[in-house]
Parts: C-alpha cells; sequence; structure tokens
C-alpha cells in the first residue's frame, strides 16, 4: 500500500514540476489564431508525459538504490 502511494507522490510532484517548466517555453509563437482550446489540450498531454517519463525514471532509481 505504502508502494502506491509514493507512486502517486512522486508522479503528482513530476507533474508540477513538468508544468513548471513547460511555462518557460513560449507556445505563441507556435499557436494559430483561434486554435487555444487545442493548445491548451497539447500542452497538458506534453505536461502528463514528461512527467511520466520523469516520474518513471525517479521510480526506477530509487528501486535500484533501495532494493540494491
Amino acid at each position: 500500500m505504502f508502494d502506491f502511494y509514493l507512486r502517486v507522490a512522486i508522479y503528482f510532484f513530476s507533474f508540477l514540476l513538468c508544468l513548471f517548466g513547460l511555462n518557460a517555453l513560449n507556445f505563441n509563437r507556435f499557436i494559430r489564431q483561434g486554435k487555444v482550446m487545442q493548445a491548451q489540450v497539447l500542452y497538458f498531454i506534453l505536461a502528463a508525459s514528461l512527467s511520466y517519463l520523469l516520474g518513471s525514471f525517479f521510480m526506477s532509481m530509487i528501486y535500484y538504490f533501495y532494493k540494491g
């Protein structure tokens, strides 16, 4: 049960970290006029994908060092 809560916390933290990091990019240069909704969906998908990769990396590092 602790493993589940650890995974949720790590993925949530990595999602917030990815949202923070994506704020540094200027997406306005790549967005067409009137396509704000599609840009927001793309932004969310990018953040979710990056957070999954980052969270999986953190989890594998924790398991590697913890289980040795």
